[in-house]
């Protein structure tokens, strides 16, 4: 059963900004260190940290939290599997809240170009 639905859509440029302007910090707040790692493996790192941005949003609504007290950036980790599709680790509270809701797992998708990145998440019970 469907739980929940979150989808987001953001501007690589919007992010490219924020990386410039507040740099490490910016980064820092909204990924954990394995998901700066892959988006510094690529040459260019802002639509690889735009998707996982909108994924982070698209999960915070699929919980119907949005991101803040309930759910922190660092409560969600998007990860890859060999194949190449994104998985979610909650941590914290993330975890808290799938017990809470009674929630089994969450599928994301995600996909960008260089000039948006886009994600859909379902909260899945």
């Amino acid at each position: 059963m469907i739980l929940g639905l979150g989808m987001d859509i953001v501007e690589v440029a919007r992010i490219a900004a924020s990386m410039t302007k507040l740099g490490d910090a910016f980064v820092e707040r909204i990924l954990l260190p394995d998901e700066i790692a892959y988006c510094r493996s690529h040459k260019d790192p802002a639509p690889f940290l735009a998707a996982r941005f909108a994924a982070k949003e698209a999960i915070a609504k699929a919980f119907g939290t949005g991101i803040g007290v309930e759910l922190s950036w660092h409560d969600m980790e998007i990860r890859r599997k060999e194949s190449g599709e994104p998985y979610v680790v909650l941590h914290g509270r993330g975890q808290e809240l799938l017990t809470a809701r009674r929630g089994r797992t969450l599928h994301l998708t995600l996909t960008h170009t260089a000039q948006s990145a886009a994600a859909t998440a379902i909260l899945e019970g």
